[in-house]
């Protein structure tokens, strides 16, 4: 079975990567453009059955602890519209993009590989710019009702469901969208909770792999 791993930076999946080296890795760099150019041109040099993204990313949920891990179920490019009027419209909503359009379904880049595994799932949005500004969480939670904010999961969904690669996207909470504040996050505990689950499902798809060809 050929899987890929791929992460923004190295320092995500360190601990992974030290014990796994028959596994192929690709760190993509941080942002939306940077993950879509990288996949994309890996997917041009070999074909994977399975790529899983891990990653941190930050919560709007109080109810999601810092170092919770969970399976992406859902996705979008939040800011990826326009502001008419001192109010911001999707391109879905200003016509541009039909909602059933390919890759889309309803309007979200959605992962259906979550039903075979047992981590809770979460919707995420994707963003270019973080900030802590109250009002732009404001914005994409009225808009959005989303769990988690990242930088590129909606990007790895796009090319996933474009080029008809099964995928999963692993995010483990580090922070509170909007805390700057960095001696606040929780890294250490994130990024060891990220490691042991991604270490967990790539073990588990080996292993039906294995039982599949029995």
């Amino acid at each position: 079975m050929e899987i890929l791993v791929v992460a923004a930076t190295q320092m995500e999946i360190a601990s992974f990567v030290t014990d796994n080296n028959a596994i192929d890795v690709l760190i993509t760099g941080v942002g939306a453009p940077s993950c879509m150019y990288a996949l994309t041109k890996r997917l041009q040099q070999k074909k994977y059955d399975i790529i899983i993204q891990a990653g941190i990313a930050g919560t709007f949920k109080n109810s999601f602890a810092p170092g919770e891990t969970f399976i992406v179920k859902n996705d979008v490019f939040a800011d990826l519209g326009i502001y008419e009027r001192d109010a911001f419209f999707t391109l879905f909503e200003k016509g541009f993009v039909e909602k059933n359009e390919p890759p889309y379904k309803n309007g979200w880049l959605n992962n259906e590989m979550h039903q075979n595994f047992t981590l809770t799932t979460a919707n995420g949005i994707t963003v270019n710019t973080v900030t802590d500004k109250f009002e732009q969480t404001e914005l994409f939670i009225k808009k959005f009702d989303p769990d988690i904010e990242t930088m590129e999961g909606a990007a790895f969904h796009f090319v996933c469901i474009s080029e008809g690669v099964q995928f999963l996207q692993l995010r483990s909470i580090s922070n509170f969208v909007g805390e700057r504040i960095k001696t606040n996050w929780k890294m250490k505990e994130s990024i060891q909770n990220l490691n042991q689950h991604l270490q967990r499902i790539v073990k588990e798809l080996l292993i039906r792999n294995i039982n599949s060809h029995e």
